[in-house]
């Protein structure tokens, strides 16, 4: 018998790479969420089943699928997003993620749960690197979801006794986004613009897609209802000033960047992510952020025909 997994969402940019890593790895991957794709695409990347529809207890219990596994990458993805509809954002985040643990818990119980939370719930941290027992201080709607979010899924492993896993996912980056900062830089770059948001000196921690795809199979493999929650970053600090910088050069632009100073609401200064518990799962990011802006710049050239 065939092993099943199911990703919600996996038409997004995690989670078709998430059904991809899955399908390498010999599963049979079934996906549902919004996103029309023909079935040679959605056979590319894994996806041997894919029904388009809401992530709702109905939608999910009308599958004739009962899956040995979920990554649920289904959700809200923008700061910004939730912060100029916040119940829209509560509804995809917090209600599906509901839905879920309820399908879950009434119809394949013995299902492993993977969650990919996000770095939003710790908010303004005070200490770096960021661990995963810091506090969480959300300072938009969309972190304080994630955190009912995470909360609903450690409840729902205590007292259901579920194999669970949480993932805080730090600036997930990869070929194929088409949105955040990578893009809209590129796009600024090859159109000659050189002013930016922000200082330049705020920091992120970049992880390939790739990397994350693996550490959110490796969560699974260390699943419990104890809900273990583990950091997916590099552990690696970059000034926004330095990733732009390196996107001029690998765009081929003399320009420098400038920054109007100008802060985004909701979106703290810094983020470092502490992954030593990752680490001690056996997992280590293999792709660091030089070599990762060198493959997106890369396809962006090509995907806007500039190669």
């Amino acid at each position: 018998m065939t092993d099943i997994a199911l990703v919600t969402g996996a038409y997004g940019s995690i989670g078709r790479h998430v059904a991809i890593a899955l399908s390498h790895k010999g599963w049979t991957v079934h996906g549902v969420g919004h996103g029309s794709w023909g079935v040679e695409e959605q056979r590319a990347w894994g996806v041997e089943r894919w029904a388009e529809n809401d992530v709702s207890l109905a939608a999910l219990r009308s599958l004739d699928t009962r899956p040995d596994i979920v990554v649920h990458c289904a959700g809200s993805g923008s700061v910004g997003a939730s912060i100029s509809d916040p119940y829209l954002d509560f509804r995809r985040t917090v209600s599906a993620t509901a839905d879920l643990l309820e399908f879950v818990r009434s119809e394949c119980p013995q299902a492993t749960l993977v969650y990919p939370s996000s770095a939003a719930v710790y908010g303004i941290a005070e200490q770096f690197p960021i661990r995963e027992d810091a506090p969480l201080r959300p300072a938009s709607p969309y972190g304080a979801h994630k955190r009912l979010a995470e909360e609903l899924v450690r409840d729902y492993a205590r007292l259901f006794k579920l194999n669970t896993a949480i993932v805080r996912l730090f600036s997930i980056y990869g070929e194929g986004f088409r949105k955040q900062l990578l893009w809209d830089a590129c796009r600024r770059i090859s159109a000659d613009e050189t002013e930016f948001f922000g200082t330049g000196l705020e920091t992120r921690d970049w992880l390939h897609v790739s990397d994350a795809a693996e550490l959110m199979i490796c969560a699974a493999d260390n699943a419990g209802p104890h809900c273990p929650v583990v950091n997916g970053g590099s552990g690696v600090a970059v000034t926004v000033a330095d990733v732009v910088g390196e996107l001029f050069d690998l765009m081929g632009k003399n320009d420098r960047p400038v920054f109007c100073g100008t802060e985004r609401h909701g979106d703290p200064r810094d983020y470092q992510a502490d992954i030593s518990r990752a680490v001690v799962w056996g997992w280590q990011p293999s792709i660091d952020w030089r070599a990762g802006l060198s493959r997106y710049a890369t396809w962006f050239r090509k995907e806007c025909g500039l190669a």
